[in-house]
């Protein structure tokens, strides 16, 4: 099997709310996603999608993610897509770094895989260790008595998880919390999210005036460092997000003692080839895990379904459903929730097929 074409296409996706706002101001109307197809000489075809969360989120960017791809896309002509180390070579010697770019490239080729055998993703990671995964809702950032209004909404979706948007005003940050936890059923679980938002003193103001409640607390300060800091002057459940880069980083954290969560972007680290090595080192260490990624549709929550339906149910906090936060269906087969719950599709690969009715043209096409 060989790669004949590779090709790209750009979509905006329009949020079912509106907008999404988070720490530090940030806020996004539409968001722009890559779909990615790897066409092969056998007659398969895999996809895969990246979308960063905006320009400020992480240090990635969906022209980064297209342009980087049109660089990538020459020197993977006439390659074997099953041989995953050899494709991430190749693209490593292209472009240093910028995991997010070669994400959708890594999963389109483990989509190929699963095609070829006629086995689900889940499979081919180790097989479905649970029927359905618990979703989490993210509460976007907004006055105190709206945010829980919207908590009381989803509740009575089937949500049980939710992430409060936090890393604000300290003063209003504590109304949130308190508001919000109010009304969740018995066994429902808040994390407080602060997205990087807190310096050390704001963040140990809010853990000190939530002392009392059952709450998780995530990635509460911008630096590593400073959420060691504010990890060693809690007992609250610390989930770490945004300062775990890779699997240097997690290593550290898991010797630190800095983390008893992590929340796993499947596109921040590379795809599922490096996500796997993260996700498997939190196995070995006990570590459960949130499981999703930074943003996208239906071909991201198939992604995200798909590794956490092989993570056992006791290593799994949450995952989250992304295609219910957009408006527009990009595929056919995805994953969608019922009762707060989504499950991956047992068909091969991925299990999706692109909406071609919606992607219109490519914009990027590399063939041999």
């Amino acid at each position: 099997m060989k790669i004949i074409a590779v090709r790209v296409w750009k979509i905006d996706l329009n949020l079912v709310e509106g907008s999404y706002n988070w720490s530090n101001r940030n806020k996004v109307g539409r968001i722009d996603t890559t779909i990615v197809e790897i066409e092969t000489d056998a007659g398969l075809s895999g996809y895969g999608e990246s979308c960063p969360l905006g320009r400020v989120y992480l240090p990635s960017f969906a022209e980064g993610v297209r342009t980087g791809i049109a660089l990538i896309a020459p020197a993977l002509l006439g390659q074997d897509p099953r041989e995953f180390r050899t494709i991430y070579a190749i693209m490593d010697r292209v472009i240093k770094g910028h995991p997010y770019i070669k994400a959708p490239i890594d999963i389109a080729c483990w989509d190929l895989l699963g095609k070829a055998t006629g086995r689900p993703i889940f499979g081919l990671l180790g097989g479905k260790a649970q029927e359905r995964i618990p979703l989490y809702r993210a509460i976007s950032q907004d006055s105190p008595l709206a945010m829980t209004k919207k908590v009381t909404s989803y509740q009575e979706d089937g949500y049980k998880l939710f992430q409060l948007k936090v890393g604000a005003n300290p003063d209003m940050d504590i109304e949130r919390i308190h508001l919000a936890k109010e009304e969740l059923d018995k066994g429902s679980i808040l994390i407080a999210d602060a997205n990087t938002g807190w310096k050390k003193h704001e963040a140990a103001r809010v853990l000190d005036a939530i002392h009392e409640l059952d709450v998780y607390v995530e990635q509460p300060c911008l630096t590593y460092n400073e959420c060691l800091s504010i990890r060693q002057r809690t007992t609250k459940p610390f989930i770490l997000d945004e300062s775990i880069q890779d699997i240097h980083t997690l290593i550290q954290a898991i010797k630190d003692d800095a983390i008893d969560i992590l929340n796993l972007k499947i596109s921040k680290v590379g795809g599922f080839t490096k996500a796997k090595h993260l996700w498997e080192t939190c196995m070995s260490q006990g570590i459960p895990m949130i499981i999703e990624d930074t943003w996208g549709s239906d071909i991201v929550t198939a992604t995200v379904a798909h590794l956490a339906q092989a993570t056992p149910p006791e290593l799994t906090l949450c995952s989250t459903d992304f295609n219910s936060y957009v408006v527009e269906r990009t595929a056919v087969g995805s994953p969608y929730r019922k009762n707060g719950t989504m499950k991956a599709t047992d068909l091969p690969g991925l299990g999706i097929e692109p909406e071609f009715d919606l992607l219109n043209d490519p914009i990027i096409e590399v063939m041999q």
